[in-house]
């Protein structure tokens, strides 16, 4: 059975624009001293191919600019029982700063070069809708159980209503593409559970008002108006769109979009305010437990509820 130790693999640290990103990179030097750095590349399938050119190993670790990861996981051993395994990409789950949510938003990844070399994808796309604003439909792409990071997406109004935003429309979506109104309201639990997080918590933290603002805004304009959702993987697109939101009070842009929100949709609208917001997060997964590196969500889902 091949292994490999993620201390063996070479590690990227992919940065855009973030606003924390040097102060981050010095951090991940001193714990991954071999880590290489690629900064400024648009788009997020060239983004990723650039990461992979960066490589000199056939699999690496993918570290996201706004990610800050546990010095344990570089301690890890990848374990590879058969070549399925050998070909996945990994994406293990981070706790967002912001709303305490833990899945695979901006947590670490590991790619191999050929998956990421073949990939078409966002502004690369193939044409089918898994892949317009997406990496996570192909079969090949695991979230895996264990959580190993955090991710810190809140680093200025505009970044932490850009990040709610993005989860706004993403999590909406089915396979990619925009859902009807009733199939919204039959998704899996799962996603509209953790849509509603990013609708009602964060104020507890810095910009976090925008970023429930954002994810408001999000989800509104991808299903009640005629928005095309597949901008949200355009970068410029979405800048130009907070240009015309920056200059409002995000707590009141937050409740004029609650009340559609709530009576066409069925979500629940109930922002909790700074005291709340803490309490919730301090509580939620409290009693979290890694499960080992290799451990894949889906087998997890399987084992509780009896698949």
């Amino acid at each position: 059975m091949k292994q490999i130790d993620v201390a063996d693999l070479d590690c990227i640290y992919l940065s855009y624009d973030e606003p924390q990103r040097e102060e981050f990179w010095v951090k991940i030097r001193n714990m991954v001293p071999w880590a290489q750095r690629v900064d400024g590349v648009k788009g997020s399938d060239a983004a990723h191919k650039a990461a992979a050119s960066a490589s000199s190993t056939d699999r690496f670790i993918l570290i996201d600019g706004d990610n800050l990861p546990d010095p344990a996981f570089f301690n890890q051993t990848l374990v590879f029982p058969n070549e399925e395994y050998e070909s996945a990409v990994f994406r293990w789950r981070a706790r967002n700063h912001i709303n305490g949510l833990m899945y695979g938003n901006g947590g670490l990844s590991s790619w191999t070069k050929d998956f990421v070399e073949n990939m078409q994808t966002h502004e690369a796309t193939d044409g089918r809708a898994e892949t317009e604003v997406e990496f996570c439909f192909d079969p090949l792409y695991w979230p895996m159980h264990d959580c190993y990071s955090n991710t810190y997406p809140n680093g200025s109004p505009f970044h932490a209503w850009r990040a709610g935003f993005r989860e706004g429309v993403k999590m909406c979506l089915q396979r990619g593409r925009k859902p009807t109104i009733e199939e919204f309201k039959n998704q899996v639990l799962r996603n509209l559970d953790n849509l509603t997080v990013w609708h009602n918590i964060g104020t507890d933290v810095d910009h976090g008002e925008w970023a429930i603002a954002g994810s408001r805004q999000g989800t509104y304009m991808t299903m009640l108006t005629n928005w095309d959702y597949k901008q949200v993987q355009d970068f410029a697109a979405l800048e130009s769109l907070w240009n015309t939101v920056k200059d409002s009070n995000p707590r009141i842009l937050s409740n004029q979009l609650g009340p559609e929100l709530s009576t066409q949709l069925d979500l629940p609208m109930a922002i909790l305010e700074a005291e709340q917001s803490a309490f919730f997060k301090y509580h939620y997964r409290s009693d979290w437990r890694n499960r080992g590196v290799m451990t894949r969500e889906i087998d997890v889902i399987r084992q509780q509820e009896g698949w």
